[in-house]
C-alpha cells in the first residue's frame, strides 16, 4: 500500500492532459487484485508486473511513446 500511495503521490504532482490516461490506468491498479488465496496472488503478481510497466512509461513518456 505504501508504494501505490507513493506512486499516485507522484502522478498528481505531474498529472496533465497528455498523460491522464496513464495517470488513470496506474490509479485503477488495486480493482484488479482480486480473489481469495492463489487466486489473488496470481492477480497481485500481475497487477505488480503491470505497475512496473506503466510507471516505467509515466517516469520517462518518450521512451514509451518510442517503444508503441
Amino acid at each position: 500500500i505504501g508504494e501505490y500511495r507513493a506512486s499516485l503521490e507522484e502522478i498528481i504532482r505531474g498529472l496533465n492532459a497528455a498523460n491522464h490516461d496513464t495517470a488513470l490506468a496506474i490509479a485503477s491498479l488495486p480493482e484488479q487484485i482480486r480473489g481469495y488465496g492463489h487466486v489473488k496472488e496470481r492477480n497481485l503478481a500481475a497487477a505488480r508486473t503491470r505497475w512496473a510497466a506503466l510507471l516505467a512509461a509515466w517516469r520517462n513518456p518518450e521512451a514509451a511513446r518510442a517503444a508503441a
